[in-house]
């Protein structure tokens, strides 16, 4: 329990466990949903040593940790009451805004399983370089096994999402996953063999062959394997299906008979109408989000470069996540996240400049993890110990990142799958057919280039108070 006493000490100036609706952690943050935000002490919470800082932002009380989030997750749930599932029903006093609530909903279903994602996404871009390089060959055995690997997450997305889902909007994880499954169960594929019954929407966007029915609704059959948007919207729809039937369902019957009709209604329900419009909305986002970028790849480059560490501040970064995996799954390959590639370099580069012109000592010790942090993609310590409360090194990075954008906007660089941060990101942009063209090297240019202009840029005009 080396955490032992960080971890009573935050439980204690957030106002208790029973002040705690629910817990999770991402990379650096313990992400708290608290019922009274006003009994946290974030005056005290910023003083504890293995804290470093504390934000507020949508709905979410953010203690950020860094690189040891996990560690100390693992030591508040040992020492309080709180379990991973969150120690009570969250509730809503509807004060939150709009955003707010989405971008809490979104990293509560995403959240959890970014570290698999970033896993299997690295090794689908391993993989993909290793075939560039000439070391693997596509009818090998190791190729087919790896490549196993890559997409296993992703083909069964709506499976983990359905379990993610659920527990977020406050139903049976096990049902989301249920329903999920439903989704890319294999037999549904052969259905689509031979002529259709006939044709709805003739001559629109959405023109859809019928080839099964359900009680004589036609069933619009699309592919769901990899999707993101049908399953979260069908769970939603499952938790309020499952809330209300656990109301009014005895209790004598309810364990095996409440999954029972949730899963007979929401099924076809998500089969013959959710699925298919939300799978529609997604192709619609998808597409929007290209026109937007093909206007002016360097413009977006640019913005989202410059402005993606202000984003991540607030949480607002959330907001971005889902479409960039959306895009993956519905275009093949996304440019609004691959436009965010270089910015933790800039913030790198903006630390080893203060590391190389402070005197400070404590302020060298700090650069030093946050640098390594930094080169693999985890920026929180730098940012918040470092380069916001210096400001102008904070503003650099931003400039670099910009900079970087541009760069990536410039040779149209783009994702081709998820992957990890940092260096680890470098093999999503490995082209699956065509390999390590300039789009590839365009990454490398725009990482170099923020790197270095984050360092210069700090060292010249953002390290004025840390000469003497």
């Amino acid at each position: 329990m080396k955490y032992e006493k960080l971890a009573e000490d935050i439980i204690d100036l957030v106002g208790g466990a029973s002040n705690v609706n629910s817990l999770f952690h991402c990379v650096t943050r313990l992400r708290f949903k608290l019922k009274d935000e006003s009994l946290a002490n974030t005056e005290e919470l910023n003083k504890l040593e293995g804290v470093v800082t504390v934000r507020q932002s949508g709905g979410q009380y953010q203690v950020v940790i860094g690189n040891h989030v996990g560690d100390v997750y693992n030591a508040v749930l040992a020492v309080s009451n709180i379990t991973a599932e969150g120690t009570n029903e969250e509730a809503s006093d509807g004060k939150e805004s709009l955003l707010g609530r989405f971008v809490d909903t979104v990293g509560g279903v995403f959240t959890p399983i970014l570290g698999v994602l970033a896993a299997t996404g690295m090794i689908k871009g391993f993989t993909a370089l290793f075939v560039a390089l000439g070391w693997l060959g596509i009818d090998s055995g190791t190729y087919a096994l790896l490549d196993a690997m890559g997409d296993s997450l992703m083909y069964f997305f709506p499976i983990f999402l359905g379990y993610t889902a659920m527990k977020k909007f406050g139903g049976s994880p096990f049902l989301g996953m249920v329903i999920g499954a439903a989704l890319v169960y294999p037999t549904l594929g052969g259905l689509t063999v031979g002529e259709p019954l006939y044709t709805l929407f003739t001559g629109t966007l959405i023109e859809s062959d019928i080839y099964v029915t359900f009680l004589g609704i036609p069933v619009i059959l699309m592919e769901y394997g990899t999707s993101v948007i049908p399953i979260i919207f069908s769970t939603f729809v499952a938790s309020k299906v499952e809330k209300r039937l656990t109301k009014v369902i005895p209790d004598v019957i309810k364990s095996f008979c409440v999954p029972l009709i949730t899963i007979l209604v929401v099924v076809p329900l998500t089969f013959i109408f959710i699925g298919p419009v939300a799978t529609w909305a997604a192709q619609l986002l998808g597409g929007v989000t290209v026109v937007l970028y093909e206007f002016s790849p360097v413009l977006t480059g640019v913005l989202l470069g410059g402005f993606w560490q202000v984003f991540v501040m607030f949480g607002l970064h959330w907001g971005l996540v889902p479409v960039g995996i959306n895009n993956l799954i519905t275009i093949g390959y996304d440019p609004i996240l691959a436009s965010t590639f270089a910015v933790s370099f800039a913030q790198t580069g903006a630390i080893m400049a203060v590391y190389a012109k402070t005197k400070d000592a404590k302020l060298k010790s700090l650069s030093i993890p946050a640098i390594i942090s930094g080169i693999f993609g985890v920026t929180e310590p730098a940012i918040y110990g470092i380069s916001l409360p210096l400001k102008t090194p904070f503003i650099m990075s931003c400039i670099a990142g910009a900079i970087g954008g541009g760069i990536l906007g410039i040779f149209g660089t783009v994702m081709h799958v998820m992957g990890g941060l940092g260096i680890f990101a470098i093999p999503t942009f490995i082209h699956p057919e065509q390999g390590l063209d300039m789009a590839f090297w365009g990454a490398i240019i725009a990482a170099v280039t923020a790197t270095v202009l984050g360092f210069a840029l700090t060292y010249v005009f953002g390290m004025k108070t840390q000469e003497k």
